[in-house]
């Protein structure tokens, strides 16, 4: 039977904790004994004797108290990544956060490539009279004028007063005698006798009262009626152009090109209402009849900032533009595409301020712009 030494039972009893440091008293403690694991008798009473049956288990003991925890041990190596796990459902939508700050502005972009041309727009509003501008430098003396036609005869004016009586003339020289009268009837006395001696001359006679002034030659008469004719002429002509003046005062702006005034009020109507706005002013309607009179026009319009009514219209014949008297046009400045009757109801002209023609409808409020 084996016996082990108290020594040994009390190493069985020790807590876990403290059994390295027992294990190594009692290993001091066996060093200095000559047993270990049996018991040793005295040599004198004999060789040990043989080993025992080995007993049963005994009870375990009670439970000792936990060791001292012991030194952290390095950090091991980490493990494989483990499986991805399925995707979670999306979580709800937050509050919008705060405004952030204006960021700065970036670099401009390059200019694009310019688009095609549109449609012209309609005239805009009239805008305000500017200051009037600095006189310019007198201009040199134009070439002088072609000799214009002679004007129409005038009507015979009323015939003057007369003249005062002239101072009256020398007297004129004795005229040759006359032929003898014819015999007269014979007396009842017998038959003539022969012809008597001539008497002495008889005293002079009293003047007889003057004659009236005979007409001069025809050609000295046909020279002057031919220049009173022509001055009659001048004189209406003046007449004329002196009223034209006057019409044309009633309107404050307006361009001068040859013979003709265009003037205007700066105001705007219907084509018909422009029309009897012009005709009671004495004079028509705008009628450009060549480039320089659609110039001086362009810049009259150019100078309002608006699109005028022309007297033109095709009112009679779709498409077939005439004046107010009938004839045909002799000169045209139509946009490009016009005139297109858009809509199928534009009759009369309009003139923009780049000097092109529109055809627009007759109801529109267009410039009113009249010729004198």
């Amino acid at each position: 039977m084996l016996l082990l030494p108290l020594s040994a039972l009390i190493l069985l009893t020790q807590p876990p904790g403290s059994l390295g440091a027992e294990m190594k008293t009692y290993s001091q403690r066996a060093a200095a004994n000559a047993c270990t694991l049996v018991m040793c008798s005295p040599m004198e009473n004999g060789l040990p004797g043989r080993d025992g049956r080995d007993g049963r288990e005994g009870p375990r003991g009670e439970k000792g108290d936990p060791g001292l925890p012991g030194a952290v041990g390095r950090v091991g190596m980490p493990g494989p990544a483990g499986p991805v796990g399925p995707k979670g459902d999306n979580g709800s939508a937050g509050e919008p956060g705060p405004k952030g700050d204006t960021g700065l502005c970036g670099p401009p972009g390059p200019p694009g490539l310019p688009g095609p041309a549109g449609r012209e727009g309609p005239s805009g509003r009239q805008g305000n009279t500017g200051p009037p501008g600095t006189p310019g430098l007198k201009g040199e003396t134009g070439p002088k004028g072609e000799v214009g036609a002679p004007g129409m005869q005038g009507s015979t004016g009323t015939r003057g007063p007369a003249g005062l009586k002239g101072e009256r003339g020398a007297p004129g020289e004795h005229g040759a005698p006359g032929n003898a009268g014819a015999a007269g009837p014979a007396g009842a006395t017998g038959p003539q006798g022969p012809a008597g001696a001539r008497g002495p001359p008889g005293l002079k006679g009293d003047r007889g009262a003057p004659g009236a002034k005979g007409e001069s030659g025809l050609p000295g008469i046909t020279a002057l009626r031919q220049q009173v004719e022509t001055l009659q002429g001048q004189v209406t002509y003046l007449q004329n152009a002196l009223s034209q003046y006057k019409k044309a005062e009633l309107f404050p702006n307006g361009q001068s090109v040859g013979e003709k005034i265009f003037k205007t009020g700066g105001f705007e109507r219907t084509f018909q209402d422009a029309q009897q706005a012009c005709t009671q002013a004495g004079g028509q309607m705008a009628s450009p009849r060549s480039a320089a009179e659609n110039e001086a026009l362009r810049q009259l319009v150019t100078t309002q900032n608006k699109a005028a009514f022309l007297s033109m219209t095709d009112s009679k014949t779709e498409g077939k533009f005439t004046y107010p008297s009938g004839e045909p046009l002799v000169y045209s400045n139509w946009a490009p595409g016009e005139p297109n009757n858009n809509g199928g109801a534009e009759s009369c002209v309009e003139i923009f301020p780049n000097g092109k023609w529109n055809d627009k409808a007759c109801g529109e409020r267009r410039l009113v712009v009249c010729e004198f």
